[in-house]
C-alpha cells in the first residue's frame, strides 16, 4: 500500500497532472458525433410544433362552431350555425395582429374566445382559410366552412 502511494506522489511531483491531448480529442469527437445525431431531432421539433398549433386551431374552430350550434338549439334561436367565422370582409387577409401587414385582422373571432393572430393563417376567399407556415410550402392546408351544415373541413 505504501509503495502505491509513493508512486502516485512521484507522478504528481513530476508535473504530470490533468488529461492528455489524446483523451481530450477523443472526448471532443464523441461529443461531436452525439451533437450531429441530435440535430435532426431539433429541426423536426419546430415542424411538429407548427403542425400541432395548426391542428389545435382547427379543433378549436370546430368546437366553437358546435358550441354556437348547441347554444342556438337550446335557446331556439336562428341561425343554428354562424353565418361567418369572423368579420373579415377583404381577402386575402393575413390573420395577423392588425398592425403588420397592414389591413390584417384576427381570424375566427365569431367562434373562438381568443382570436387567431398567427401570420400562418390567411383568409384566402369567402369562408376559406389557408394555413401555410412559409410561402409556397408543401405543407399548406386549405380549410373551408359550409354555412348550411356548419362543417369546417380541411384538406
Amino acid at each position: 500500500m505504501r509503495g502505491q502511494t509513493k508512486k502516485i506522489q512521484k507522478k504528481h511531483k513530476k508535473g504530470q497532472k490533468g488529461f492528455t491531448m489524446i483523451e481530450l480529442i477523443l472526448v471532443m469527437t464523441v461529443l461531436g458525433i452525439l451533437a450531429v445525431m441530435a440535430l435532426p431531432t431539433f429541426y423536426d421539433l419546430t415542424s411538429n410544433a407548427k403542425t400541432s398549433a395548426r391542428d389545435g386551431i382547427i379543433g378549436g374552430v370546430k368546437g366553437g362552431i358546435n358550441m354556437f350550434r348547441s347554444n342556438a338549439l337550446s335557446n331556439g334561436t336562428t341561425p343554428v350555425v354562424p353565418a361567418d367565422l369572423d368579420t373579415i370582409a377583404a381577402y386575402p387577409t393575413t390573420c395577423g395582429n392588425g398592425v403588420t401587414p397592414a389591413g390584417s385582422a384576427p381570424c375566427f373571432g365569431n367562434v373562438l374566445q381568443d382570436t387567431v393572430t398567427s401570420n400562418y393563417w390567411v383568409k384566402s376567399a369567402a369562408l376559406t382559410y389557408t394555413w401555410a407556415p412559409t410561402v409556397g410550402a408543401a405543407a399548406a392546408m386549405t380549410c373551408t366552412y359550409d354555412t348550411v351544415t356548419g362543417n369546417f373541413t380541411c384538406i
